[in-house]
């Protein structure tokens, strides 16, 4: 897929990728409302009115992924809304029936990420669940009766914690895919570091992706 990526926008990588698969894999959105929450270049959104969704709805906290994810889905003639602002917040209390989460999951060594650097991309305070907590917490208020999030992360932000969480919150959730992908730059460049932590085995040079899913009970 052809996107526009301004700098300090989020590329599409392995595991916009593999969120990607899934969906198509998944089906059921022919005629659903969608709701891509931390859309960067827009990528999934515009993959999921691609399969058939009847509505897109876009979301970005940075205004230059809010440009882009509106020129791509425009280049690719999406007639996506798109929105500035925090989580959930631009769209309470609308619900839909299909919302797509890519949200940061590095654990950093910072408690926020930095507000002008292409980290606040990826980093997510010092366990990785910065925004994963707040999704997990917020999701059953976004999500419609019939609805389900899709969310992908890494292993490093622990995803039992996130499937926990999503079942206190009300939600059934479940892994749906698993992928392991060689360390990228940023997670080579930290490797030491969250190998002190023990975040990371001695000798290990993959990251392990996983796609959850969570729906009303």
């Amino acid at each position: 897929m052809l996107l526009v990526r301004p700098p300090g926008v989020y590329r599409a990588q392995e595991d916009t990728s593999l969120l990607r698969a899934v969906l198509r894999r998944r089906g059921r959105i022919t005629g659903r409302s969608v709701l891509d929450v931390g859309s960067g270049t827009g990528a999934l959104g515009i993959e999921a009115f691609r399969a058939g969704a009847a509505s897109l709805t876009a979301i970005d906290l940075s205004r230059r992924s809010v440009m882009a994810s509106w020129l791509n889905s425009r280049l690719h003639g999406v007639p996506a809304t798109v929105r500035r602002g925090d989580l959930f917040a631009p769209v309470a209390p609308r619900r839909f029936d299909l919302v797509l989460a890519n949200p940061p999951y590095m654990p950093a060594d910072g408690l926020l990420p930095p507000r002008h650097r292409m980290a606040r991309c990826w980093d997510a305070g010092p366990d990785g669940r910065l925004l994963l907590d707040r999704i997990c917490a917020g999701a059953p208020s976004v999500i419609s009766e019939d609805g389900a999030l899709l969310l992908v992360q890494s292993g490093l932000a622990d995803e039992q914690t996130t499937l926990d969480q999503l079942k206190e919150a009300g939600l059934v959730a479940e892994v749906l895919a698993r992928a392991h992908i060689p360390f990228g730059p940023v997670l080579r460049a930290r490797a030491p570091a969250l190998r002190a932590r023990g975040l990371l085995g001695p000798d290990q040079v993959k990251e392990e992706l996983v796609v959850i899913e969570a729906h009303h009970g």
